[in-house]
């Protein structure tokens, strides 16, 4: 609800309505901001104001008050002797008003106690004005108030009630009431705002405002005795908030995230590694990195250590997760949801439209003390918690952070690396793979961040213990046409002119080397021919289901084709599959992309699941999280040379899943010319294709090592790399002084 919603009247009086209750308390509720200038100003009045105040904190809002203090006939001719003696008359005028705690009802205590800690917490100001007369200062005695709310309407209210217990209650007192929203009122609304502003600032001729930090210090220092309660007892107190009574009661309170609890459930077994990676993250202060092969539990290894913690700390802890994908997001929300964890799901797309507001209300909420905030989990992806919102936002988290990064090796990327804040005592870096490709700098500086390695629990060890599935590894060899030799060696050469001095003998490319090594790595993983040989291996599992096919983000033509005569101009390489999968072949297959939204995923991969669906044809959506564990074939057409993707990729192929014995992975090799004539190539003609040749070597390699047919994958690769004198065209380029890489 929004202001504008609100039955708001245009006129309110005391005898005919409580003010407070059918206009203050409403308006605040759905506020963010609350401007108050008042004629006079008491401990009564900050008592009362305090009905509508709880609700605006709630909504992470800010209070700002301009008042004058009652000054009596003495007060004044002090004044008027000298400016030397009126800070002191006005500061002995506003104590004056401040009754002790004998004095007050216990609801006035609470309110003031509540007051004070808003004061203390920078979520309320107080500033004393007064109008300039010929013999110094005069009494400002304006009264009007400002209500706005997040979507930018205000209400503006004026008339002859101040801020006080009487003038709310006892005396004849009438306000007006104008709202931003109508035509008619608008201007009303904007005088008012622009006047309070000025005075605020000290700008607005004849009044001058001044700040008494002693008058605040005063306040805190007579009312503010335990952290308050923020529980809607301080509107009214024959009444409670619902919004606090939701959960059921635990030693450790209401929450509105719930806590973290582990789950009650048949097939969660907590096991030896996950336990051993808990202990010792313990052990080094609750940071560290799990490193563990993609399948193995990362993410309930990191809620069963959220979950020791929580404990450990008797119940107070934030914890902050940030995922690099969307989807990532809603897949941790499922784990969340069964260890008793209700989040803040953060995201432009986020279910939770209003999760702005909610974040706001619960981190105000822990800065205060609120019952319910000890515990506070929120969920995000990298790229909103790099934004300039919430990071100002997260500023208010304080004292126990635990900061959980999925996929952790993206953080190290310079624009990510705003997120990792030195304030989150306690911190989870997780990946398979936390070394960054060809970024040194960057993978140091998440291992500075997340600390050292508390598991390292390889896939090899996770397929023997049965934790994965074991798999077969066939290198498909496929070769470039002489229209791509031909551009790939252009842009090697090329390439070999960007590199540039880093420090030292460090060398790396310049920013339109990068670019041009993009274009080529795109040539590779395109390469035309990859269609035709797909065809032919495909061809015997054309009635099997569960069967992934990735695709490369290349675009693709045939010789003399226009980009608009293909697919309406979609030449990408995976529209290219779907069509010769479904229309020349049969089969039902279906793109799974950044594209479709996660509804439609999630059913895509149901229908993959139960076999509706024979194949997936992706891009880059699987390389991280997506838990898909019925593939049992893939198809490897987009070529990688970092280690991060292929290894993700592999991994993703081999999760456990019923009737699955092993699964099958073909990979597509890319060669610049084919093995029977690089035979015959000397030294100088391998040279310029040497990287392309050994990337592609060494990746089959990585995927060769812990499959079941190791030995006739492994003797394919060796021959590959034979016939193209890998081994001894390194050595020559080594003892020549050069870096094979380059």
């Amino acid at each position: 609800m929004a202001l504008r919603d609100l039955d708001i009247k245009a006129e309110y009086r005391t005898k005919l309505a409580d003010i407070a209750k059918a206009f203050l308390v409403p308006t605040l509720s759905e506020s963010v901001s609350y401007k108050r200038a008042v004629g006079f100003f008491s401990s009564s009045s900050l008592s009362e104001v305090a009905q509508g105040l709880v609700r605006i904190v709630n909504n992470g809002g800010k209070i700002q008050i301009i008042a004058s203090p009652y000054l009596s006939k003495e007060d004044i001719e002090a004044i008027e002797e000298g400016y030397r003696q009126r800070d002191d008359v006005i500061r002995t005028a506003l104590i004056r008003e401040l009754k002790t705690l004998d004095e007050l009802t216990e609801l006035e205590a609470n309110r003031l106690n509540l007051l004070a800690d808003l004061i203390a917490s920078g979520v309320l100001d107080i500033r004393i004005a007064f109008a300039e007369s010929k013999t110094g200062l005069g009494i400002y005695h304006e009264k009007v108030g400002i209500v706005s709310d997040e979507s930018g309407d205000s209400i503006a209210f004026s008339g002859s009630m101040n801020e006080s217990q009487n003038a709310m209650k006892e005396n004849y007192e009438t306000i007006d009431v104008f709202r931003s929203w109508l035509d008619s009122e608008e201007d009303r609304v904007k005088g008012k705002v622009s006047a309070f502003e000025s005075i605020w600032a000290g700008f607005e001729p004849g009044v001058t405002t001044f700040e008494f930090p002693e008058i605040k210090d005063e306040i805190k220092k007579r009312y503010l005795r335990i952290k308050p309660d923020y529980s809607d007892n301080l509107i009214d107190p024959d009444s409670a908030s619902e919004e606090y009574t939701q959960l059921d009661e635990t030693r450790y309170g209401n929450s509105k995230c719930g806590y973290p609890k582990t789950p009650d459930v048949e097939w969660l077994s907590i096991r030896g590694y996950q336990s051993s990676a808990i202990e010792n993250w313990l052990g080094q202060g609750g940071r560290g990195i799990f490193s563990m092969a993609t399948g193995t539990g990362k993410t309930i290894t990191a809620l069963l250590g959220a979950t020791k913690l929580f404990e450990k700390l008797d119940g107070d802890l934030a914890v902050v997760i940030t995922c690099p994908y969307q989807h990532l997001v809603e897949q941790w929300i499922d784990d969340l949801e069964l260890f008793g964890v209700h989040p803040i799901i953060c995201y432009s797309a986020s279910a939770q439209k209003n999760w702005k507001r909610d974040l706001k209300r619960l981190l105000v909420d822990r800065e205060l003390h609120i019952p319910g905030s000890n515990f506070l989990c929120i969920i995000t992806t990298n790229a909103t918690l790099s934004s300039e919102y919430m990071q100002q936002e997260l500023k208010r988290l304080k004292g126990n952070v635990l900061f959980i990064a999925d996929e952790a090796h993206n953080l190290g990327a310079p624009s990510y690396q705003r997120c990792l804040n030195e304030r989150y005592e306690y911190r989870i870096g997780l990946s398979a793979t936390l070394d960054r490709h060809h970024d040194e700098e960057g993978t140091d500086v998440l291992r500075d961040y997340f600390g050292d390695v508390c598991i390292d629990y390889p896939l090899e060890e996770a397929i023997r213990q049965g934790m994965l599935s074991e798999y077969k590894y066939y290198p498909v060899v496929v070769t470039l046409t002489e229209d791509e030799f031909a551009e790939y060696r252009q842009l090697t050469t090329k390439i070999g002119k960007c590199f540039v001095n880093r420090g030292g003998e460090k060398r790396a490319l310049s920013e339109h080397g990068q670019r041009l090594a993009l274009k080529r790595s795109r040539l590779v993983a395109g390469a035309s021919n990859k269609l035709a040989k797909l065809r032919e291996k495909i061809g015997k599992y054309k009635t099997d289901d569960h069967i992934l096919v990735y695709c490369g983000a290349a675009q693709m033509l045939d010789e003399g084709q226009d980009a608009t005569s293909v697919f309406g101009g979609d030449t990408r390489q995976i529209s290219r599959v779907v069509d010769m999968l479904g229309n020349e072949l049969g089969m039902t297959v279906s793109k799974f992309t950044s594209e479709e939204d996660i509804d439609e995923r999630n059913t895509l991969k149901d229908e993959f699941s139960i076999g509706n669906l024979q194949v997936l044809a992706a891009i880059k959506c699987l390389d991280e999280g997506v838990n898909i564990p019925s593939i049992r074939t893939a198809f490897m057409l987009a070529s990688t040379t970092n280690p991060k993707e292929y290894i993700q990729r592999r991994g993703r192929l081999l999760r456990k899943a019923q009737g699955k014995d092993y699964a099958e992975i073909f990979d597509f090799i890319t060669l610049p010319f084919s093995t029977n004539v690089a035979a015959g190539q000397t030294i100088d003609d391998i040279r310029g294709v040497y990287t392309l040749v050994s990337n592609e070597v060494s990746r089959g390699m990585e995927f060769a090592k812990n499959a079941i047919n190791f030995t006739d994958a492994a003797n394919e690769l060796d021959r590959i790399r034979e016939s193209y004198k890998l081994d001894e065209l390194k050595l020559m380029l080594e003892l020549d002084g050069q870096n094979p890489e380059e």
